[in-house]
C-alpha cells in the first residue's frame, strides 16, 4: 500500500505532564506497508536478501535537510558538548551549507544558500541524536537526557562503538519510540521495492529494482521532472549539478532533496540514489555503520541496490533520512479543542524543508 503522509506535526503531551509542544521540524513521509514482504533473492557479497519487513513503518520522503539541521543546532548546540558541528559544514566548498559563530555556550548556526539540500558531514552518532531530538519532543537546551542523549538510542557522550539499538520505549516519555535512523531492511524497503501486477497470474507480486528509481536501466543526472535521474556522476564523469566533467573545488555538487521530481521510488522517495549516502542500522565489520544509496560524486554502482558501503567518519557526501512511526493527523474536533493551547502558546516557525 501506498500512502503519503504529512506531519506537520503537531502537538504532544509528553509524560507526567501536560506540557504541549509545537515541533518546529516536520517532515513529509511515505507510509511503508505491504508487510512480510519476500527479501530480493539477490545476493550481496555472499550476504542473504534483505528488505523483508513484517510491520508498517514511515520513512521521511527525503533526506533531512540543512534547514532542518540547522534548527537542531540552535536546539541544543548552543554548547556544542559532543560534535553535532562539523566546521567543514561551512568550509568544505563542494557542500558547504551551514556557519557557525560566537563562543562554545553562544554558538548560533545559520544555514549558507539553498536551505533545501542535504545536510552532509555528519556521522551515524549525530543523526541518531537528531533521531533523539526528534522523539523527545524538540526540546530545546544542552545535550543532555533530555535532548539529544536518551530517547530513541541511549547514547550518553558516545561517539564510537556499535553497541547502540534503537529503544522501543523512549525512556523520557513512556512511548514508544516514534523516530529513528531506518535499518538497513527498512531503507532498502523503501527504495527499491515495488507490489506490481503479474501478467500471467493477474495476481499482485512483489519485486525489487535494481535502481532506486523504480528501473533496472541506470538513471540519468539531469535535475528536474524527466523519469529516472538521480544526482551522481555518469560514466563519462559527468557531475549533475554543472553537467560538466570538470572538477571544481569551489562548486558545490549538492542538489535540493526531491530536486528530481519524476524520479521517486514506488512509495514515493526521492533521492535514494545519489546526492548522499544515507546512514542505516547495519552493523558492518564489527566497528562500522552501514551506507546505502550512493552519492553526487560516485558512479551508478553505488545507487544499485547490490551495492553498500559502510564507514565512521563524518564526509561531504554522508547524510540521513529518519524513520518513524507518525501519529495520524488530529480530527477535526480535536483540532478545535486544542486551538486554545495553540493560541495561548503563540505561533512559532515551522520548517518542513
Amino acid at each position: 500500500m501506498k500512502i503519503i503522509r504529512t506531519a506537520t506535526v503537531v502537538l504532544g503531551i509528553l509524560a507526567l505532564g501536560t506540557t504541549l509542544i509545537r515541533a518546529e521540524v516536520s517532515f513529509v513521509w511515505a507510509r511503508i506497508g505491504d508487510i512480510n514482504n519476500a527479501p530480493d533473492p539477490r545476493n550481496m557479497d555472499n550476504v542473504p536478501g534483505i528488505g523483508s519487513v513484517s510491520y508498517v513503518y514511515d520513512i521521511a520522503s527525503t533526506a533531512v535537510t540543512l534547514n532542518q539541521y540547522t534548527e537542531f543546532l540552535n536546539a541544543v548546540a548552543k554548547t556544542d558538548s559532543y560534535g553535532l558541528y562539523n566546521t567543514n559544514m561551512a568550509t568544505e566548498l563542494n557542500s558547504a551549507g551551514i556557519a557557525r559563530v560566537g563562543e562554545n555556550g553562544s554558538y548560533t548556526y545559520t544555514v549558507i544558500g539553498s536551505g533545501l539540500r542535504p545536510v552532509t558531514y555528519v556521522s551515524w552518532f549525530d543523526a541518531a541524536r537528531f533521531a533523539n531530538w526528534m522523539a523527545n519532543g524538540q526540546r530545546t537546551g544542552v545535550q543532555d537526557g533530555t535532548t539529544t542523549e536518551n530517547g530513541a538510542y541511549s547514547l550518553w557522550g558516545a561517539n564510537s562503538g556499535v553497541n547502540f539499538t534503537k529503544n522501543a520505549i523512549n525512556p523520557n516519555t513512556s512511548a514508544a519510540t516514534t523516530y529513528w535512523i531506518p535499518s538497513e531492511n527498512e531503507w532498502y524497503k523503501a527504495a527499491y521495492y515495488e507490489v506490481v501486477d503479474d501478467p500471467e497470474s493477474g495476481e499482485q507480486i512483489g519485486k525489487y529494482w535494481l535502481y532506486p528509481t523504480r528501473s533496472d536501466t541506470a538513471p540519468g543526472n539531469l535535475i528536474g521532472d524527466a523519469e529516472n535521474q538521480a544526482n551522481y556522476k555518469s560514466d563519462g564523469g559527468v557531475y549533475s549539478v554543472t553537467q560538466s566533467a570538470v572538477y571544481s573545488e569551489s562548486q558545490n555538487y549538492l542538489s535540493d532533496v526531491g530536486a528530481f521530481t519524476n524520479s521517486e521510488s514506488y512509495y514515493v522517495t526521492y533521492d535514494q540514489g545519489g546526492n548522499v549516502w544515507e546512514w542505516n542500522d547495519a552493523v558492518i565489520r564489527e566497528i562500522n555503520r552501514g551506507l546505502r544509496g550512493g552519492s553526487w560524486s560516485d558512479k551508478k554502482i553505488a545507487m544499485e541496490s547490490t551495492s553498500s558501503f559502510f564507514s565512521q567518519s563524518e564526509q561531504d557526501n554522508y547524510g540521513f533520512r529518519v524513520a518513524g512511526s507518525v501519529v495520524p493527523e488530529p480530527s477535526t474536533a480535536g483540532l478545535i479543542l486544542l486551538g486554545g493551547a495553540v493560541y495561548w502558546l503563540g505561533r512559532r516557525r515551522k520548517v518542513a524543508l
